[in-house]
């Protein structure tokens, strides 16, 4: 999975106090969209509010840092794809909540009716906001679905999408 958004936009990709470990010192979610071919369509990192403000005085991760936690995320949001596959044939729900687990950190997946895959790796929060987040996404992919400019399965670059994801994930997350 490339990165397309996370190191964009504003509250973007800031690790903040990140240890050596990965577990509850890493103050971000990760939220990607994975097309029908389990192709990245659409990833985006944002800064947790409740540790954005307990960490304002930390110190800078290094870009290498940065970079293999995307890495990390990448990789635990993908590893999450077989089980997403074995529970949406058992439930009709596409909110799936938390489907998988690494460390302190939990996958949460919301799988849409063409087979889009929405998952969020987050620590424990709560389940109606981050099924709020989930359709509030959703409908923002309809509506890019209705661009005649959007063509299904590929990277969603638009600018306007990027901003509306990050103001959704600030209200919910």
């Amino acid at each position: 999975m490339n990165a397309t958004h996370s190191s964009s936009s504003s509250g973007g990709s800031g690790i903040g106090s990140g240890g050596p470990g990965y577990g509850s010192n890493t103050p971000t979610c990760y939220f990607v969209m994975i097309g029908t071919k389990d192709n990245p369509i659409y990833e985006a990192e944002f800064v947790s509010v409740n540790t954005a403000r307990s960490s304002s005085g930390g110190s800078a991760v290094s870009e290498a840092k940065k970079e293999e936690f995307r890495h990390l995320n990448q990789f635990i949001a993908h590893s999450a794809l077989d089980m997403i596959e074995d529970i949406q044939w058992s439930t009709n729900q596409m909110y799936l909540k938390t489907v998988d687990k690494f460390n302190e950190r939990f996958i949460s997946a919301y799988l849409t009716a063409g087979n889009i895959k929405l998952l969020l790796l987050h620590d424990a929060k709560s389940e109606d906001a981050i099924r709020n987040f989930f359709t509030e996404c959703y409908e923002l992919y309809i509506k890019t679905l209705l661009s005649p400019f959007y063509e299904p399965n590929s990277i969603i670059s638009s600018a306007s999408f990027d901003n509306k994801v990050r103001i959704s994930a600030k209200r919910y997350l």
